[in-house]
């Protein structure tokens, strides 16, 4: 298979989730009749299968990887040649793993309440080297949205009585523990694993998380469907997941403050060109995220590989002797191996930049 200087590109990769939305995912498909189900997630330059209790003989989650003509699984694809796809660096650390997982999320509904473990709680009680930190990047939100999330306790439970707000799934008393915080398309969030929270309605998102599935849910029902018991709390029981949740006291102005990533200039391409930093190894050890703003036509180079997301505009794309043409919600992978792309703009473009951790 001929990949070396090429850009791997990602189709579709819809996965089943409990909650619904992905009307606007099937627009950006430009399905016939875009709906809202339970399909509101595409999973991008993704290794890891998803979990869900219900379909236990459908294999989803790992993404079909698209090179020149060819199509490959995408884990298939890095095995093929680890240390070009990902770097002898990050080989020699993590094996075939690319340590992050990034999706399209568009939620019609708020989605479940819950919480994710951090590594370290991962490691010493689930046999996992990964937790679930989270990074939100806010693309858009519905017409007639006021968007928010609910992240961190403003209004935080005692131990005994949140666990019997679960037990009795008392969901007025659980959204009395939050206030909205507000979000608005280019915001960045960071969730450290052992926040409570839950994404809004009507927003259109990337998640950029650890590469797992690890999640408490402590609110069962949603959009008509009730999650089995063992997908609620980790495959284990609510007094083992009570020592996931973070009780501390978070008012709204906190709550922008600990979770919101602003962004700072990292380099400048050229006149017109600039990259960002939203998420990096300042704020978790676990992915950084970066935004490249470009008019014009600059020539990126990077150390490390990249998911890379068209979140404004459109551009070409050259590498080597091949020329794409990307538009928005396009999405891609460029290898570690790649020594240099050219990206040029008829007017401008955003990129949204994934990474893995940086090595120390």
């Amino acid at each position: 298979m001929n990949y070396k200087n090429k850009l791997v590109r990602f189709p579709a990769n819809r996965v089943w989730r409990s909650y619904t939305g992905g009307k606007i995912l099937d627009q950006i498909q430009q399905k016939a009749e875009p709906e809202d189900t339970h399909f509101p997630e595409d999973w991008i330059g993704s290794t890891t299968q998803a979990v869900n209790p219900d379909r236990k003989d459908i294999v989803e989650g790992i993404s079909t990887a698209v090179v020149g003509d060819e199509t490959i699984g995408f884990d298939e694809l890095i095995a093929l040649d680890p240390s070009y796809f990902l770097g002898a660096e990050h080989t020699k650390a993590f094996d075939l793993n690319p340590m992050l997982l990034v999706k399209f999320l568009d939620s019609s509904i708020r989605l479940h309440f819950q919480a994710h473990p951090t590594a370290e709680f991962a490691r010493e009680h689930l046999n996992s080297n990964h937790g679930k930190a989270e990074g939100y990047y806010i693309l858009d939100v519905r017409e007639g949205t006021d968007p928010y999330v609910y992240v961190g306790f403003q209004h935080p439970p005692s131990r005994d009585e949140f666990k019997e707000m679960i037990e009795t799934q008392n969901i007025g008393a659980m959204e009395a523990c939050f206030e909205k915080v507000p979000v608005k398309p280019g915001d960045c969030l960071y969730i450290p694993g052992g926040s409570p929270h839950a994404i809004g309605e009507g927003i259109l998102m990337v998640e950029i998380m650890e590469p797992s599935d690890w999640a408490v849910r402590f609110e069962f029902t949603k959009a008509g469907y009730t999650m089995p018991v063992e997908a609620r709390f980790m495959k284990r029981d609510l007094d083992f997941c009570m020592d996931v949740f973070d009780f501390t006291e978070l008012s709204v102005p906190e709550a922008i403050k600990k979770f919101q990533q602003p962004a700072r200039l990292e380099r400048q391409y050229s006149e017109n060109a600039f990259q960002e930093i939203l998420i990096d190894e300042s704020v978790t050890d676990k992915f950084r995220v970066k935004r490249s703003t470009i008019k014009g036509c600059i020539d990126k180079v990077e150390q490390d590989f990249y998911i890379g997301i068209v979140v404004n505009g459109e551009c070409r794309i050259q590498i080597g002797e091949e020329t794409l043409d990307l538009k928005k919600f396009d999405r891609f992978f460029c290898p570690a191996g790649v020594d240099v792309v050219t990206i040029s703009t008829d007017s401008s473009v955003e990129i949204l930049e994934c990474y893995p951790p940086k090595i120390k």
